[in-house]
């Protein structure tokens, strides 16, 4: 909006660099341009200000599938005038040089102009695709298709209105035909998920199956192994006890050799202590041989004498100690008329 400041005969203007501003006086312009800063008579001019910068208007269209359903465009238009003569001359763009502020509004005609002409565009393009393909492959088409339609309209043109883009932010349906679209595509979901689910547990069923194999088959390798440590228990068993008897057997052996060794030793020594004392006894008798039998007698008694502890009673006789007598005489006798050997 202009600053106006007035003063008692002349009023001073000063608008802002984005506004395109034509100055007319008496009915005949004077001047125009952007950013316009002038003196002038109330009384005898006449100011029109006109916005350059980029506009958005908001809209929301409604239309008809192709097969019939109802359909809610939402999107906006960002405009801005291009030709201000043009729009100066087919809009009211004056303002008030006491205030600075419009007469009319002219800017919400323009978008009204917008609204509508979006509507209409909308509905055209809504009307020529059914509603799956709006809301699917032809989303793209149907957007660039109202934003073509919209830059290149002729009553647009005509105001000297620029078009600097149009954006379609949504296309929906009913919420009964959303809610019927989205069934087929909820319960695809749905079976998805049913089957990731089944799955989930198929896979958990078969590694159950697996571990229980795997557990299985540790189990037998055991029973196997156990099985073979029996076994071998077994074995190593029977060696020790062959090992014990053939050990027990050799020790048998050693004693039984030891002990034979022993007797044969000792039959060896009785042997030889016989043959000594069977010599002895040999030589004794080889003596008694050469004696007479009153020395042998008499040998005799001297033995049984030694040997003899006490005598209780002795009973001499003259028929028994008569002949004895005799026979020691004469042995006596017979000794000493033996010359000495030697």
């Amino acid at each position: 909006m202009a600053e106006i400041r007035r003063f008692p005969l002349f009023s001073h203007l000063r608008s802002e660099s984005n506004v395109h501003v034509i100055r007319t006086r008496n009915g005949q312009r004077v001047a125009d341009g952007r950013g316009l800063a002038f003196w002038f008579r109330p009384l005898t001019h006449s100011v029109a200000e006109i916005p350059l910068g980029d506009r958005e208007f908001a809209f929301v269209a409604h239309g008809r599938s192709k097969d019939f359903q109802k359909i809610t465009v939402q999107g906006a238009v960002a405009w801005r005038v291009g030709d201000p003569d043009s729009a100066s001359t087919r809009l009211d763009f004056t303002i008030d040089l006491a205030t600075g502020a419009p007469k009319g509004r002219p800017l919400e005609q323009i978008e009204t102009l917008v609204g509508g002409l979006a509507e209409q565009v909308v509905q055209r393009a809504v009307a020529a695709h059914p509603v799956h393909a709006l809301l699917g492959e032809a989303l793209d088409a149907t957007q660039q298709g109202i934003a073509t339609a919209i830059e290149g309209h002729a009553a647009l043109a005509a105001l000297g209105i620029e078009i600097v883009g149009v954006r379609v932010g949504d296309i929906k349906p009913s919420p009964e035909v959303e809610k019927a679209l989205q069934t087929p595509t909820r319960e695809r979901i749905q079976q998805s998920a049913d089957e990731a689910t089944f799955g989930r547990r198929a896979m958990a069923v078969e590694k159950e199956r697996a571990i229980a194999e795997n557990e299985l088959h540790n189990r037998i390798e055991l029973a196997k192994r156990e099985s073979e440590l029996i076994d071998q228990r077994g074995l190593n068993a029977r060696r020790e006890a062959v090992e014990s008897v053939e050990a027990a057997r050799i020790s048998a052996d050693g004693q039984a050799a030891r002990k034979r060794q022993a007797s044969e030793t000792e039959a060896e020594r009785v042997r030889q202590l016989a043959l000594a004392r069977a010599d002895g006894e040999r030589a004794r008798l080889a003596l008694y041989e050469a004696l007479t039998p009153q020395v042998i007698l008499s040998l005799a008694a001297q033995d049984f004498a030694r040997k003899l502890q006490r005598i209780d009673h002795l009973n001499l006789s003259p028929e028994l100690l008569g002949p004895m007598l005799q026979d020691l005489l004469a042995a006596g006798t017979k000794r000493l008329s033996t010359p000495t050997e030697g």
